[in-house]
């Protein structure tokens, strides 16, 4: 079978890209498991990817509709559409936001409603659908009421995703991501950036920056249970989602206080003493329209995996990701 990954040269596209490059296998459209055969990554910039021969590489405008004809063809059984521009880029750049978020999204969506079987895709999503009051607490059953330009165009996805596969166009499924975390590599455009930062920077030597207030609560999910959630999605069967084909990933509420006390508790005070705090407003203000508490029962009864505690996820990023410092 074949398997495209579009924002394969993002963090969780690398990581997703390495898990299929492992002994895994999918369902296909025989409605069985199959060896995957050949995947395509593609991102706006050249994928690294594994060193793999199933694997190739593609660049390229994700809403040109004719390149992604040629990317999502007749061999195509399976699309991860995690390509987008992140949420502090979306509302500071409206046009290149909905031109990637929304356009983008429907000319995948297009591109798969041709081909000649009903192919599966797993689409990216955000708990930043909802909004509101500060920190408040969610469940499946909120309505989405986005309050910034990233959350409406994740939102429009989810839609676009229920009604094609209610057309029987596709076989898709959203997921709500929380903030993913400990993001490795370099700070991204996400308004969440920060969270991951201030752990990661000062485990490897260097300063950070928190834009705002100690109280602030996010809701987590680290990367290794978000890829396991990728595939975990994928094999659900379609009738398993019911009516709307998304649910919220599980997720553990921390404040902005309990991560750092929880990295001081870890690696002891050295790194905590690395981060500045520096108020940002405009930071402030669009992490304070996420949810403060999720509640994940859908997510729950179709068997995602939460993490432990936050603790568990500091402790994996040390061991598999950070940057070791001589």
């Amino acid at each position: 079978m074949k398997v495209v990954i579009t924002g394969a040269a993002g963090f969780l596209g690398k990581k997703l890209s390495h898990r299929l490059a492992g002994n895994v296998t999918l369902t296909g459209r025989s409605g069985k498991p199959e060896a995957i055969t050949k995947v395509t990554l593609f991102d706006v910039v050249e994928p690294e990817g594994p060193n793999d021969k199933r694997f190739t590489k593609a660049t390229g405008d994700v809403a040109d509709k004719s390149l992604m004809s040629k990317l999502i063809d007749e061999e195509t059984d399976s699309v991860f559409h995690l390509a987008g521009v992140v949420s502090a880029g979306a509302e500071e750049n409206f046009d290149l936001g909905y031109h990637v978020n929304l356009e983008g999204t429907l000319a995948v969506l297009e591109t798969m409603r041709k081909l000649p079987h009903t192919p599966r895709i797993v689409f990216t999503s955000s708990l930043a659908t909802y909004g509101g009051e500060y920190n408040k607490a969610i469940s499946d059953d909120t309505p989405q009421t986005p309050q910034t330009s990233y959350g409406v165009q994740k939102a429009m996805g989810e839609m676009l995703v229920n009604d094609y596969s209610r057309k029987g166009f596709i076989d898709g499924r959203s997921l709500k991501l929380p903030t993913i975390f400990v993001r490795p590599g370099k700070p991204n455009k996400a308004a969440s950036t920060f969270a991951s930062s201030i752990v990661r920077d000062p485990l490897q030597g260097t300063r950070a920056v928190c834009p705002v207030t100690r109280d602030v609560k996010m809701a987590f999910l680290s990367p290794r249970r978000t890829i396991d959630a990728f595939i975990h999605a994928h094999e659900l069967q379609a009738e398993a989602w019911g009516p709307w084909r998304s649910c919220m990933l599980p997720a553990i509420t921390y404040s902005i206080d309990e991560i750092v006390k929880a990295m001081e508790k870890l690696a002891g005070p050295e790194p905590v003493s690395r981060i500045d705090w520096v108020p940002d407003p405009v930071i402030q203000k669009i992490v304070a329209t996420w949810p403060g508490t999720v509640g994940w029962d859908k997510a729950k009864k179709l068997g995602f995996k939460a993490d432990t505690n936050i603790e568990e996820i500091i402790k994996a990023f040390i061991d598999e990701d950070m940057v070791k410092v001589a």
